[in-house]
């Protein structure tokens, strides 16, 4: 039934948003979003939203990486485009969808980090937010690896005639069916290493009942640090303390939610 519901999903919003592209350009996510809350809705999460969402543009949001499913769920929030490496656009299905929500991809090269720098920046300079997952990979969710600073490199001299935002965000699955998560239960949400897409999206889709939390920490402007390093280590411990606070289940930021998807049934 699931697995149904997402081809009906595919089979309906899909048209919808290539036509909404062609003849409103307003709210590009508008769609994509309402695609993400739908399939959210139907795999049964929850969402735990903590904190503030800034309503600043352009804004870079930074998180911490676990699972190809914290793109669904973040896309719920934020209206923004993800930055993702370019062998995504040529996976099947998740990178035709990836296209439709204008997704960025690049290159990690060297020889072509000039060039990625100018595409990303450009983004920001249009008043486009972006998403980035700094760590460069996914991994089990327990902590976050380091924040590699060149990722940072876009915000160093500014946007002409505009404010850059950044704001922290840390991702988290915290409970299956309820109950808190465990080490051994972490791969049911978590996709890395060696794991199959296919073997792993089929086990997402049999399971369901996922709780997933979400701190939005303070924003900060990047004109506020030294240097783009330094700005990375403050992202960097933001989302670590969020990640362990959520791990530990303190209740430091169970504020009011900014935006929740409605408790599944």
């Amino acid at each position: 039934m699931r697995l149904a519901s997402f081809f009906a999903l595919i089979a309906i919003l899909v048209p919808a948003q290539l036509i909404y592209s062609l003849f409103d350009s307003r709210d590009p996510f508008r769609l994509s979003r309402l695609f993400h809350r739908m399939l959210m809705k139907s795999l049964a999460f929850r969402i735990r939203v903590h904190g503030a969402l800034t309503s600043s543009s352009p804004t870079l949001f930074l998180a911490n990486h676990a699972s190809y499913l914290d793109i669904p769920v973040l896309s719920t929030l934020i209206p923004a485009s993800f930055v993702a490496k370019s062998e995504v656009a040529g996976w099947p299905l998740i990178g035709f969808l990836a296209k439709l929500q204008r997704t960025v991809f690049i290159e990690r090269r060297s020889i072509r980090a000039e060039e990625q720098r100018g595409i990303l920046r450009a983004q920001l300079e249009n008043k486009h937010n972006l998403i980035i997952f700094p760590e460069g990979t996914s991994t089990d969710g327990l902590k976050a690896l380091p924040f590699k600073s060149s990722l940072f490199s876009i915000v160093e001299e500014g946007l002409p005639g505009m404010e850059l935002t950044v704001q922290p965000v840390s991702i988290t699955c915290t409970e299956i069916g309820g109950v808190p998560i465990t080490r051994a239960g972490r791969p049911f949400y978590a996709w890395y290493g060696d794991m199959t897409l296919v073997g792993h999206l089929w086990n997402v889709f049999k399971l369901g009942h996922f709780t997933v939390d979400v701190i939005f920490h303070p924003a900060v402007q990047p004109q506020s640090f030294a240097d783009r390093k330094a700005l990375a280590r403050y992202c960097h411990q933001q989302v670590s303390r969020g990640i362990e606070q959520c791990l530990k289940g303190r209740e430091e930021y169970n504020l009011e939610p900014v935006q929740a998807l409605p408790q599944p049934a």
